[in-house]
């Protein structure tokens, strides 16, 4: 299988980048007080975000949530994508669902033989409870299903959570942060109607810089 291309660092043209302080040749007054975080996912529109913060040129920090469901080449995309661009190593967070997958399994044992379920069938589904060492599979099995378009909770569970958990919150102990994401509105009505700003309930504030490019511009 070729490897995957991943691209050069580039200048985007003036006319293609955010209307704001991190981009002018002087910052506003308390720009610099922000810790800077860049979700990488592997896809276009985060690696164009990753791009702009170093064209930027403020230091950050860059963080990929790896699901453990990803395909190769996006793991390679990211591998290799602080080597060729010259910006900050990628971190890397995953999800743990140990804890939930103990109480699940300890429920199993403790509670299923008073409702009268057999033996070997609690000792079957108990046995289902462990983790798997594959986030995505093992909030599967703690949910009890697969996702689908009317049961989404793997974003939330395995991207936003940890990277909060993990990297923002520790972060914000040494002052205010601003995580910058790869959202733009033409990829569907739902993400058309988020804000450029927008303070999260960790306490950090979510920038999304391309928020009015298209496919074309990325």
């Amino acid at each position: 299988m070729p490897s995957l291309i991943v691209p050069r660092r580039q200048a985007y043209p003036p006319s293609r980048r955010p209307r704001h302080s991190l981009f002018r040749n002087r910052p506003a007054d308390g720009d610099e007080t922000f810790q800077h975080l860049v979700n990488v996912s592997g896809g276009k529109d985060s690696t164009a975000v990753y791009l702009l913060a170093l064209e930027a040129g403020r230091p950050f920090r860059a963080v990929f949530a790896d699901t453990g469901h990803e395909h190769e080449l996006t793991y390679e995309f990211v591998s290799r994508l602080s080597e060729r661009t010259g910006g900050p190593p990628i971190e890397i967070v995953r999800a743990d669902f140990s804890a939930r997958l103990a109480s699940h399994r300890n429920y199993i044992l403790r509670e299923w033989p008073k409702q009268g379920v057999p033996d070997e069938i609690v000792a079957e589904a108990a046995a289902l409870n462990v983790p798997t060492g594959i986030p995505f599979l093992d909030l599967c099995i703690c949910k009890g299903r697969f996702p689908s378009r009317m049961a989404q909770f793997c974003s939330e569970e395995l991207k936003s959570l940890p990277i909060t958990l993990q990297v923002v919150f520790p972060m914000l102990r040494n002052g205010p942060v601003l995580q910058w994401l790869g959202i733009r509105a033409a990829e569907s009505r739902n993400r058309a109607k988020l804000p450029f700003w927008n303070r999260h309930d960790s306490g950090c504030m979510l920038w999304r810089p391309i928020f009015r490019w298209s496919v074309d511009d990325v």
